[in-house]
């Protein structure tokens, strides 16, 4: 039985082309095997009193960066939200206290959006 196994396999390796479906549909499977196992779904918060403190200013969190002099919108982390913050600390207080979800720096308005993990 054996012997026959490595018959069949020695075949496969010598036709090219049989050979080359067996690894296309291997790794076909292999993929269709790590995209089912990612099924865990997201979870999102956007109101900012039910995020974990220590979240609020990680890579999980999303602010809204408005500039008020070009009018344009953006998206940043919470670890780039932390930068715009800088020495104000009273300013941090309040935001990791859910006293405020927004902050300005320079000619930006910072305001909580969400967050995933």
């Amino acid at each position: 039985m054996k012997e026959d196994k490595n018959k069949q396999i020695e075949q496969i390796l010598l036709n090219d082309k049989n050979y080359e479906n067996f690894i296309n549909s291997k790794t076909e499977k292999e993929f269709e095997d790590i995209l089912n196992s990612k099924t865990e779904k997201e979870t999102v918060i956007t109101n900012i009193k039910e995020v974990p403190r220590e979240l609020l200013l990680s890579k999980h969190a999303v602010y809204m960066v408005i500039n008020k002099q070009s009018k344009t919108k953006s998206y940043i982390n919470g670890i780039q939200a932390d930068g715009y913050l800088g020495n104000q600390s009273i300013t941090r207080e309040k935001l990791l206290s859910y006293l405020s979800d927004s902050f300005v720096s320079g000619n930006n308005f910072i305001k909580f959006y969400q967050i995933k993990f």
